[in-house]
């Protein structure tokens, strides 16, 4: 009788498991991902936040010493020019025409809007008291909307205002962006936000943030 052997005892061959490591894998890669999905957002917030500050910061070097862009050279503010006469007294419909007029050129209001632009641009541009800014920064794009009014059709003398959209132009535009920055803490990247975060004043009141 022959006799066959059973190899009951011997141990299997197994092929290696790839499932742990191609988890492990794909964990990583899900992390790297989401890193560099965060590095990208916040590169694009700071460079939002940068571009918008400069408009802020630069209506005021132009304003106060007349760069020949908005305001003639000669013109600007250590001229002796008003960088609120010529916009405000050009104020031609809208419900505070007549209130835009009264205030064209007075002392009060060229230096609230030029302090507003100064305060606003720097904030901004480094990424501090974002909140701030964006308090100061929409209350002055707000006023400003009211003095182009683009609900308007036609001016107050009948001349076509030649608005192109009933409410979102660049001042609320403008708005929203210094909103949005305040709001995600838009400072830590490409600015002071982190150092500013840490004194003691603003860790006591998180309005200054």
């Amino acid at each position: 009788m022959a006799v066959h052997e059973h190899p009951h005892g011997s141990p299997r061959f197994h092929l290696p498991s790839l499932r742990r490591g191609r988890t492990a894998t794909a964990s990583g890669d899900a992390v790297s991902t989401l890193a560099d999905a965060h590095t990208a957002r916040a590169y694009a917030v700071a460079s939002l936040r940068l571009l918008t500050g400069f408009v802020f910061l630069w209506a005021f070097l132009d304003k106060t010493f007349g760069f020949g862009y908005a305001t003639p050279s000669g013109k600007g503010w250590i001229d002796g020019g008003s960088p609120t006469k010529g916009f405000l007294s050009g104020v031609a419909v809208g419900p505070m025409e007549s209130t835009f007029h009264e205030w064209a050129g007075d002392t009060w209001a060229d230096w609230l809007f030029m302090l507003g632009l100064l305060g606003v641009g720097i904030a901004v541009m480094a990424g501090v008291a974002l909140r701030l800014a964006a308090l100061a920064g929409t209350a002055m794009m707000a006023l400003m909307w009211i003095a182009e009014w683009p609900p308007a059709k036609h001016l107050s003398d009948g001349t076509p205002s030649m608005s192109t959209n009933p409410f979102a132009d660049y001042h609320v535009i403008y708005a929203v962006a210094l909103i949005a920055l305040a709001a995600v803490g838009a400072g830590a990247t490409w600015g002071l936000g982190k150092v500013w975060a840490q004194l003691p004043v603003v860790r006591d009141h998180a309005w200054l943030r």
